[in-house]
């Protein structure tokens, strides 16, 4: 026997993997006693801001926080002021004039303020960037801690388009200078509904 197989035996021989048991990650990720102050003190922090309504206010408060706007788009089922119907167009560049789109999420993160958007009865994914603002209605209860609780919530069985969106369009790209709607809506608002 060679030194070299000398050597690699004895190393063979000594290397034993022991059977560890895995750690567990039940409490896996940040938990907080008030979800809703951390997701708009993130969501504040990037431009956008949260409220907490009951649902039969959507429309009134639609409507006070933009009182000026014409042409609103909305797919969320209890919302009656939008009078554009974005999924009735062909091409998405029809969408160019929205002013307001009032858009359904699934749920948010409290930890970095995001919001997961998944709706496959919207036609177009560009509704949720094309308008001139935006406001995501999501149910109170879909409020989660953390990104890890997130995951667990995506079903990528099912794959299609889904994006985490937080606050308005903003860069700092150009002399870093924070420039809010440089690419999509200057303003956003996140309201959760009671249920």
């Amino acid at each position: 026997m060679t030194s070299k197989e000398k050597i690699l035996k004895n190393i063979k021989d000594n290397n034993i993997v022991k059977s560890v048991k895995l750690p567990s990650y039940e409490n896996f990720g940040i938990k907080y006693e008030n979800k809703f102050e951390i997701f708009s003190s993130m969501l504040e922090s990037v431009g956008g801001k949260a409220l907490v309504i009951q649902k039969n206010e959507l429309d009134a408060t639609i409507k006070a926080l933009y009182p000026d706007e014409k042409q609103i788009a909305s797919d969320v089922d209890f919302c009656s002021v939008g009078n554009f119907y974005s999924n009735d167009f062909e091409d998405a560049h029809d969408l160019k004039n929205i002013d307001l789109a009032v858009v359904k999420g699934n749920f948010a993160v409290a930890e970095n303020g995001a919001i997961w958007m998944k709706n496959e009865n919207n036609r177009h994914r560009a509704l949720y960037f094309i308008a001139q603002n935006i406001i995501i209605v999501i149910e109170e209860n879909e409020l989660l801690n953390n990104m890890h609780e997130a995951y667990e919530r995506i079903d990528f069985e099912d794959a299609g388009y889904g994006v985490f969106i937080s606050g308005p369009s903003k860069t700092a790209d150009i002399e870093q200078s924070l420039v809010i709607g440089a690419h999509g809506p200057k303003s956003g608002y996140v309201i959760f509904v009671k249920s």
